[in-house]
């Protein structure tokens, strides 16, 4: 996102064309998350990672020596591939090896990525846009991804726990058009508006494939998308708040970066480091969390806290101005992550601890779905109320920021988090129990048990 204005200028085109490089990952999102669930008990999860993980390095390079814009919205779609795929299997395989009592601590592992890379991401982005290259963006997860997959093969255990059946291709279909339409839809709706015949026939089609899906999946055997997981009542709750979670926090993360660098006038290096407080304060707190709080108080009343937090920290960013003190606004994040860490971390540990051990990986499957169309609508909000009230204004015949707009979707971005605790109350705590473990105390030092010991002594 970063590099999207620089990445315009070199290959010569305008801001609504260079925009399809983020619509066209997207849309490979929607469509191949859905059939990863199928993927990885058809073939194993870990060689399904480790191929996501090697398409998605192999595109990465191919869209760092892109030369037009065509040529990067093809790899694109290839990155999205290897992303679509890896995250859903990459859940499933750390919930297949863990079981319910440990998966409170395997969460607190887990929500450092999801904390850490969208506050780190925009620093690296304005460090290579602004001192290197643009296709470094993508150069980096070169290293990365190549040391991931001679790791994963070496060290990682294949799980299989489920049978994958026949290949459901009339829903793989309908779920890949519908979600990838909708991705399309909500993309695009901000900036062309959503009057502009491409986005209103696309948010239509999607809709109504997504009813067509839903009807013939609950009516096979062998579902690509299992959504009688639904009727499990503790999976159901916490998909509900981990979707209105993520439409308020990634809404706020798409327009932290416009407020800072549009409203404030920060650079882009400077806006990242005012977002990077809040992965601090997950990693912080997720100790506490996992220690402390969710073997005591059970995921209910730390989802409500967490997103209230999250809530209050959100409409406060309504306040900053120019005239604000960028310490103040990275206090606020801090506060929000530490907020955030109480909602990602009970809710993935809770989420699956009803799921039988066969049904993880679709569990997983849908779990990422709800999670990135949450995501994409969240975004779509937030930019469609900024546009609608406008980013800018006329003073004195100058054209300024108008920070009402951003102040406004603040707002609603705490407003949809809000309800993110409403949706908290529906989980029983009962229904989680088997997650709800102390960490047994450390055992005596070494010595003292060496001491203990009848151990005889030569010299």
């Amino acid at each position: 996102n970063v590099a999207i204005p620089r990445i315009g200028q070199d290959l010569h085109v305008g801001q609504n064309a260079v925009d399809s490089i983020v619509i066209a990952y997207l849309v490979s999102l929607g469509v191949f998350i859905p059939v990863s669930g199928w993927l990885g008990d058809r073939l194993g999860n870990k060689w399904v990672l480790i191929f996501s993980i090697a398409i998605f390095t192999m595109a990465s390079v191919l869209c760092g020596v892109s030369n037009s814009l065509g040529e990067l919205v093809i790899f694109r779609v290839l990155q999205g591939v290897g992303g679509g795929l890896m995250t859903p299997v990459g859940m499933a395989m750390l919930f297949h090896v863990f079981p319910p009592a440990e998966r409170v601590r395997a969460s607190a592992v887990l929500i450092i990525p999801t904390a850490l890379a969208p506050a780190l991401g925009p620093v690296l982005g304005g460090i290579f846009v602004d001192d290197v290259t643009w296709r470094w963006v993508f150069f980096v997860n070169v290293p990365i991804g190549a040391i991931a997959v001679i790791f994963g093969g070496v060290f990682l255990a294949d799980t299989r726990h489920g049978t994958a059946g026949r290949f459901d291709v009339v829903g793989f279909i309908l779920a890949g058009v519908s979600l990838g339409s909708l991705m399309y839809g909500l993309s695009e709706g901000p900036s062309k508006g959503w009057s502009e015949p491409s986005v209103v026939t696309t948010c239509i089609v999607g809709a109504v494939l997504l009813v067509a899906m839903v009807v013939f999946e609950l009516r096979v055997d062998d579902p690509m998308l299992d959504l009688r997981l639904y009727t499990n009542r503790l999976f159901c709750a916490s998909l509900s708040v981990i979707t209105l979670m993520s439409l308020g926090f990634f809404g706020v993360i798409y327009l932290l970066a416009l407020f800072y660098q549009d409203g404030l006038g920060l650079s882009a290096i400077n806006s990242g480091l005012n977002v990077f407080p809040e992965a601090i304060g997950v990693m912080i707190s997720s100790q506490l969390v996992t220690r402390q709080l969710y073997p005591r108080y059970g995921p209910r009343r730390i989802m409500c806290a967490g997103s209230t937090i999250a809530a209050v920290m959100m409409a406060l960013l309504c306040l900053v101005g120019p005239s604000t003190s960028l310490w103040v606004v990275r206090a606020i994040m801090l506060v929000l992550g530490f907020g955030l860490a109480g909602i990602f971390i009970p809710v993935q540990a809770a989420a699956f601890a009803k799921i039988p051990l066969p049904k993880i990986g679709r569990a997983s499957t849908l779990f990422n779905t709800q999670q990135r169309i949450g995501s994409a609508i969240g975004v779509a909000i937030v930019a469609t109320v900024t546009a609608a009230i406008g980013p800018t204004h006329i003073v004195h015949g100058q054209v300024e920021p108008h920070l009402i707009a951003y102040r406004i979707a603040f707002l609603v971005a705490a407003g949809l988090t809000l309800l993110g605790a409403v949706a908290a109350l529906l989980i029983n705590d009962a229904d989680a129990a088997e997650t709800m473990v102390r960490r047994p105390k450390k055992s005596a030092p070494a010595a003292e048990s060496i001491a203990a010991q009848d151990v005889p002594v030569t010299g």
